[in-house]
């Protein structure tokens, strides 16, 4: 959690310079140590005690004092002086994707609007109307904005529950009080998005657990206590529940608080035709107790084989189970490599071979640096003559390696007609390419769709990056025919990518089941810009086995020369 609030305020330094008119760089670094301090939600504690900050990509010795300064403190000074010197409420308003520095300051020069309320008011009474550069279409975007910012606010990414699930975790694991514990409810479900974070734990001295809790450092305020259950809020306005059960009933509490509601219903109603009653307390016959301890034995006395929390959303796996024919899920341990990387050649913070360096690391057999392609300027895409230097620097780092292959790749950009931003002749130079969206975002639906339809229709574009572009709390998908992309990726062998950038989750659970519907192989890629990111492969995992997806699925779960003959038109 401390990751995740250090960042926030890092981006905060970064839009307060940029109002300032501050040097660019120095707007940029704040971003870039922003974007590294969140990838490292579970190690950041360790690389403050021994004093290794300045390994992490990004983070000089000005940044390592800031984090040093929060650790100790819980504020940073520079970032309190800053907030100073701008009209209180700019940042919130900063916070709406459509809304820039310059908008921020005109909205607040010019009507004194400092917070999204007041600014929602000015909408409806029409006073935006006339100002400079501020048109219908503007305040719609802002309108949609706000939107996003509300949906955002009211939900946690499944990595952000993910981290602060954890730091609950670990110090309540310690207590010798504690048997067994768990996350529960949408968490476990591992949705894309979370609105609070239930922890179930095993134990016999629930009022020990309870003191334990309410008193974590991270506890901001205490909402509800009672003997075996409590809620907070912390630092960061997320609402953590936790519950005490005994140990023999944990399988059938943990069954129960993971839900969902419409599977639990389900789950109850076959209970009754059994002449069982079930709850979280356990499996009963009339008033006996029958089992409780794990699921596997609550699924086991009402004839189900085990359901994986994931798909646990009465979808039809409760009768696949009752069968035993539920699809074998793939896992993270499936996955042989990443084929959607960024290295220091375009906008990544590690070099290829540290890239490489760390996916070895995790055990995979490769990984394509996909470093964006020459018409990408903001994200200093490369040249075709930078491109021969980059495969050459690939060719000379496999020779030193074993059992791993780097792969020479590219995320070429799709342009407003389809076409992709370097030739075919280029294009047949690479191991993998990546198509992708980068601009255009608000273009007509037909337009959308028929640019990816075009780009899966070249026979050097493997795999479609994060096909629908949205951004949780920044941006909403682009207006496209799912349905036709999909059409087209089937007929073309292309595959579209589940991107694990944790904003992104693109393509969703729903999309992903619809594609193994129609035939169309998948890629989990992180997107990553730093080595750390490449570990968040476990949320495009996570998003693939709600999508009910199996390795068969997943290209990168292929063996490298399996995965070349998968991937040739």
């Amino acid at each position: 959690m401390k990751s995740v609030e250090i960042a926030r305020i890092f981006r905060d330094i970064a839009k307060i310079l940029e109002i300032k008119g501050e040097n660019v760089f120095r707007v940029r670094a704040y971003e870039r140590a922003a974007q590294s301090v969140e990838d490292l939600p579970n190690l950041l504690e360790k690389y403050i005690k021994e004093d290794r900050l300045q390994e992490i990509p990004g983070i000089g010795k000005e940044l390592a004092e800031r984090i040093k300064e929060y650790s100790a403190t819980g504020k940073i000074k520079l970032f309190e002086d800053l907030k100073k010197t701008i009209p209180p409420g700019l940042l919130e308003l900063l916070r709406i994707p459509s809304v820039g520095p310059k908008t921020a300051k005109l909205l607040f020069d010019r009507l004194k609007i400092k917070s999204i309320a007041s600014l929602e008011k000015a909408i409806q009474a029409k006073k935006l109307i006339g100002l400079a550069g501020i048109k219908e279409r503007t305040i719609e975007n802002i309108q949609k904005g706000i939107a996003i910012v509300k949906r955002g606010q009211e939900r946690m990414t499944l990595a952000q529950a993910t981290a602060t699930a954890q730091e609950f975790i670990e110090p309540l694991e310690k207590l010798p009080e504690v048997k067994r514990i768990s996350t529960g409810g949408s968490l476990r479900r591992r949705k894309e998005t979370v609105r609070d974070v239930d922890i179930l734990i095993a134990s016999d001295k629930p009022r020990d657990i309870m003191h334990s809790f309410v008193n974590l450092p991270m506890v901001r305020d205490v909402t509800a206590e009672g003997k075996t259950k409590a809620s907070v809020r912390t630092k960061n306005d997320s609402q953590i529940d936790c519950r005490v059960v005994e140990d023999r009933s944990f399988g059938a509490a943990l069954m129960y608080f993971t839900g969902s509601k419409e599977f639990n219903i389900k789950i109850r109603q076959l209970a009754i035709k059994k002449a069982l009653k079930i709850n979280e307390y356990g499996v009963f016959r009339k008033d006996k107790f029958i089992c409780g301890r794990t699921e596997k034995e609550v699924f086991k006395i009402l004839g189900l084989s085990f359901i994986p929390p994931e798909l646990r959303e009465n979808s039809g796996e409760i009768e696949l189970s009752l069968k035993n024919k539920l699809p074998k899920l793939v896992t993270l341990n499936d996955i042989k490599g990443d084929l959607h990387s960024h290295s220091t050649w375009s906008d990544g913070n590690n070099t290829i071979e540290e890239m490489a360096q760390a996916a070895i690391k995790l055990g995979y057999s490769y990984i394509a640096i996909t470093d964006h392609s020459q018409s990408l300027k903001i994200a200093n895409g490369l040249t075709p003559a930078e491109l021969k230097k980059k495969k050459a620097e690939i060719e000379r780092i496999n020779k030193k390696l074993k059992n791993f292959r780097i792969l020479y790749g590219t995320e070429v950009d799709i342009d407003s007609r389809g076409k992709t931003d370097y030739p075919d002749k280029i294009l047949a130079e690479f191991d993998i390419v990546i198509g992708a969206i980068h601009t255009g975002f608000k273009q007509s639906r037909a337009q959308i769709t028929k640019r990816l339809v075009s780009a899966c229709k070249n026979k050097f574009v493997n795999i479609i990056a994060h096909p629908t572009g949205r951004l949780w709390g920044v941006r909403e998908a682009f207006d496209l025919d799912i349905d036709e992309i999909f059409k087209a990726a089937s007929g073309t062998k292309t595959c579209l990518e589940i991107n694990s950038y944790p904003q992104r989750l693109d393509l969703n659970d729903i999309n992903c089941r619809r594609a193994k519907e129609l035939g169309v192989r998948i890629s989990i890629g992180t997107d990553s810009h730093t080595a750390q990111q490449l570990q968040s492969m476990q949320l495009g995992v996570s998003v693939a086995r709600r999508g009910w997806l199996t390795s068969k699925n997943i290209i990168n779960a292929l063996p490298l020369e399996k995965l070349f003959k998968s991937i040739r038109k």
